[in-house]
């Protein structure tokens, strides 16, 4: 191979590389660049040949200019080949963080005649670390308990008892609306729970027929039904020392309950055709959004199985009795929808969040991320507006008399919460920012907004 040939393959190589490649002459100038240089920069070879490297508004090479440097090209003369991270600015103005990897070229007398650079753009990179910092603050967000978000007093109540019931293996029950959250609050109470490192296992009540329902709960073994072609392990095997969630349990057919019953009081299961009993440990938590109680005065719902599961109930209050969490649930779903969806919505602007404080919220937390989910798709501004939000809570404006204002004041319930919480502590900061589920800082911080002084009783 001539050394012609090898120059032209060289060139190929040079272009196939993802990496920008820059040469560099001792003035600074630019002698040469590779295709992925062009792409990563939006200059073309005629506008960047013969022009000096500064084009780039390099800010490592601005800074040491800065600092006195009067080098025009990026190593020192007698150093080794130097790697930093840095900026550059592309032709259309956008900054790109980028690693650039610079070398001296020397000639055959050891004389430096100028200087390759390396550019490997790291804007994706960056991208993902800022998301994952974003869901990091989302997790360590001090209005959020294990998933769940909402700082108001009948949360807090909620958060109580779901450490309560994470210390107890008896059996839990969580009460609520349809979209209030409820697996969200046995997701909870297992991971905090003492059997955390076990199986979670969920089944849906409402979703399978009785027949279906008995084999998911319990397995089957081969031939008991048409379609039982082998043994089938069920979830109550699945979740073995660990917990299992049975949602809408109250459309639990009546003879589903008597078995259910029964494994709860021998702690053993037999798989569906099969009369082998096998032992199983598993904490039941159960969710329901109708009145089991109801449900057993029209003979529905079996008594004594009801009192077996309602060990510890846990009810959860409905959106609209929680309006105050409705600023921090929408903050933290326009984060995560942001992150998701790459649009650059910065939040909601204030005549779309009287329109959320004011609406009664029906389906619950669940309807309300749907809303903003449309708006995600109606806005192409940075602030979500009232139009952007689904019409169901729009109109609600022709139905309200446009000058009454609405009486909530998310700084007065703050200040109330935090005198009743001191009442109840005795004016003991410490004890009062336990009750809050905030840290003595942030009391201290609110008493001196709210100039509230302490009157500890004797």
């Amino acid at each position: 191979m001539i050394g012609r040939e090898l120059e032209g393959f060289w060139k190929t190589v040079v272009n196939t590389i993802r990496d920008g490649i820059m040469i560099v002459n001792t003035g600074g100038a630019i002698v040469s660049v590779n295709r992925a240089f062009e792409e990563i920069t939006g200059y073309n070879r005629e506008e960047l040949i013969g022009n000096s490297c500064r084009i780039l508004d390099c800010d490592s090479c601005r800074e040491e200019e800065e600092n006195g440097s009067t080098r025009s090209i990026c190593p020192e003369q007698n150093g080794e080949a130097l790697q930093r991270q840095c900026r550059i600015r592309r032709k259309d103005g956008a900054l790109i963080h980028a690693l650039k990897n610079t070398a001296l070229l020397r000639d055959g007398d050891n004389n430096p005649i100028g200087t390759v650079a390396t550019i490997t753009d790291l804007s994706e990179i960056i991208e993902k670390e800022h998301q994952l910092e974003a869901f990091r603050q989302q997790l360590s967000n001090e209005n959020q308990f294990h998933g769940i978000v909402g700082s108001s007093a009948p949360m807090r109540r909620v958060y109580d008892m779901i450490e309560n019931a994470a210390a107890s293996d008896a059996p839990v029950i969580i009460y609520g609306e349809s979209g209030t959250g409820k697996e969200l609050v046995s997701r909870a109470i297992h991971e905090i729970g003492n059997r955390r490192d076990k199986p979670f296992i969920k089944v849906n009540c409402a979703s399978l027929t009785e027949s279906l329902l008995e084999s998911e709960l319990f397995g089957h073994v081969r031939g008991a039904y048409t379609g039982a072609y082998k043994d089938r392990v069920g979830r109550f095997e699945k979740a073995d020392q660990g917990d299992l969630f049975l949602d809408e349990i109250g459309d639990l057919p009546l003879p589903t309950q008597i078995k259910l019953l029964r494994v709860l009081e021998e702690k053993t299961i037999e798989r569906v055709g099969s009369s082998t009993p096998i032992p199983t440990d598993v904490r039941i938590i159960s969710a329901t959004n109708q009145d089991l109680n109801k449900l057993v005065e029209q003979g529905r719902f079996r008594q004594d199985f009801y009192f077996r599961i309602n060990v510890i109930p846990i009810f959860l209050p409905p959106l609209r009795e929680r309006v105050e969490d409705i600023p921090l649930l929408a903050e933290s779903f326009v984060t995560k929808l942001r992150l998701k969806s790459g649009k650059d919505i910065a939040g909601i602007r204030q005549d779309a969040m009287e329109l959320l404080l004011r609406y009664q919220w029906p389906g619950n937390i669940r309807e309300l991320r749907g809303a903003l989910e449309y708006a995600f798709v109606t806005c192409h501004s940075s602030l979500i507006q009232a139009g952007h939000l689904p019409e169901t809570i729009t109109r609600q404006r022709q139905v309200e008399p446009p000058a009454k204002r609405t009486p909530f004041n998310l700084q007065e319930i703050e200040r109330q919460e935090l005198l009743e919480a001191l009442e109840m502590s005795n004016g003991n900061q410490s004890e009062a920012a336990r009750r809050l589920g905030v840290s003595r800082v942030t009391v201290w911080n609110r008493m001196k907004r709210f100039n509230i002084q302490i009157n500890r009783s004797p």
